[in-house]
């Protein structure tokens, strides 16, 4: 079990309103937004569901004084592969997004990436608590 640093926690939470928030946009916008970024609106809900299923998750993890390392790095690791499976979408070919769809894609994984390298630096910074 592991203390966390200031930084891991606040980048924790705020990863979990960007999740929420994205979810929440995503999941009640989808009929909207697949006609302005190409994808498609059962895409674009399914992910907003994730996203808020995530958000619980990452509110759990950095509202506790003390929590598994492995936790964090289980965090990590799905942030990273989030982002490359937004990016394989792209190259895929299973959707046809519009420069906007693109636009959003992209920025959004580089979001995602940057959070997970800010939870890395908090994470290598934990320190070890008792029992």
């Amino acid at each position: 079990m592991y203390r966390f640093p200031l930084l891991l926690r606040r980048t924790l939470m705020f990863d979990a309103a960007t999740c929420a928030a994205a979810g929440l946009l995503l999941f009640i916008g989808a009929g909207v937004l697949d006609a302005v970024l190409g994808l498609p609106a059962a895409l674009l809900r399914w992910s907003g569901g994730v996203l808020l299923a995530f958000a619980v998750l990452l509110t759990y993890v950095g509202t506790r004084s003390i929590v598994l390392r492995e936790w964090v790095a289980a965090i990590i690791v799905a942030n990273l592969a989030w982002a490359a499976a937004s990016l394989l979408l792209l190259v895929s070919g299973w959707v046809a997004p519009t420069t906007l769809g693109y636009a959003f894609v992209i920025a959004q994984a580089l979001a995602v990436i940057v959070l997970a390298e800010l939870e890395y630096l908090g994470l290598r910074n934990a320190t070890e608590s008792p029992a």
